[in-house]
C-alpha cells in the first residue's frame, strides 16, 4: 500500500455507501490498525440526491481528511460518476455498476464495470446490500485492507439478524471483482 491511499465510494443518497466507507475506515483502523478517517458529503435530498462517502488509509497520522488525490473510485449511478469521478490519479481505479452507469467517464485510470445493484438483488437475494457487495468488491480491488479485516469489520457493524446476509454480499462482491482481475 502507498503511503496514503484514498478511495471514494459514490452513488445515490440511501444507497448505504456512507456506511460502506465507515466499515472500510474501521476494518483498516480498529482491525488492522492504520491510521484512516472517513469523510462523507451528500446532496440537500434525503434521498435520490448524489452522495459520497471517502476513505484515507495511512500508515502513518493523516494531516489532511479530505481525499485530493483519489486512488480508487466507485461510482454506483450516472450522475455519482458524471461529479464525483474527479480527481482519480494516473493509473488509478474506477469501478462502475455496469447497469447504471452507460456513460463511463474517462481518464487515465482503469475501469471496471460489475453489475452491483443486480448482483446484490438477484444473487444475494436483497438489492440493499449493495452496499455490501461494492465493499467487497472495493477491497478485492485495491487490497487496502485484506478480506478477512473486511468481513470481520461487516459484521461488526450489522445486526445479528442480518450478519449471515451481509457476510454473504461481501463475499460475493469480493469474489465476482477477484474472478473481473
Amino acid at each position: 500500500m502507498a503511503e496514503r491511499y484514498e478511495i471514494r465510494f459514490s452513488g445515490a443518497g440511501g444507497q448505504g455507501l456512507i456506511t460502506a466507507g465507515i466499515i472500510l475506515a474501521e476494518a483498516a483502523a480498529i482491525i488492522e490498525g492504520k491510521h484512516a478517517v472517513q469523510s462523507q458529503s451528500y446532496g440537500p435530498e434525503a434521498r435520490g440526491g448524489a452522495s459520497k462517502s471517502e476513505v484515507i488509509i495511512a500508515e502513518s497520522p493523516i494531516d489532511y481528511p479530505k481525499a485530493t488525490r483519489v486512488n480508487a473510485c466507485l461510482a454506483l449511478t450516472q450522475e455519482a460518476a458524471d461529479k464525483y469521478a474527479n480527481g482519480i490519479i494516473d493509473n488509478g481505479v474506477l469501478l462502475i455498476d455496469s447497469d447504471l452507469v452507460k456513460r463511463a467517464p474517462e481518464g487515465n485510470f482503469t475501469l471496471y464495470r460489475f453489475p452491483i445493484i443486480r448482483t446484490a438483488k438477484e444473487e444475494v437475494g436483497r438489492e440493499i446490500v449493495a452496499n455490501v457487495v461494492a465493499l467487497g468488491a472495493m477491497v478485492a480491488l485495491t487490497g487496502v485492507v485484506s478480506y478477512e479485516s473486511g468481513e470481520q469489520a461487516v459484521l461488526a457493524r450489522v445486526p445479528e439478524a442480518f450478519r449471515e446476509l451481509n457476510q454473504k454480499a461481501y463475499r460475493m462482491g469480493f469474489d465476482k471483482m477477484k474472478a473481473i482481475l
